[in-house]
């Protein structure tokens, strides 16, 4: 399973927080920063299903 390098976490962190500022502007700043985490990880468990998903039809 291939993780995101701690850059490319923290840049994709600071653009979903930015993409949603407006949504999440209402919480607390940990709150805000254990959804984006969450979004993040989220987003990286999905695309690794998808990338094992693809590898199986290629095979």
């Amino acid at each position: 399973m291939k993780q995101l390098a701690n850059k490319e976490r923290k840049e994709l962190e600071a653009k979903l927080a930015n993409v949603f500022q407006e949504k999440i502007n209402g919480l607390s700043t940990e709150l805000r920063e254990i959804l984006i985490d969450d979004m993040v990880t989220a987003f990286e468990n999905r695309l690794n299903v998808l990338n094992r998903a693809s590898r199986k039809t290629d095979n």
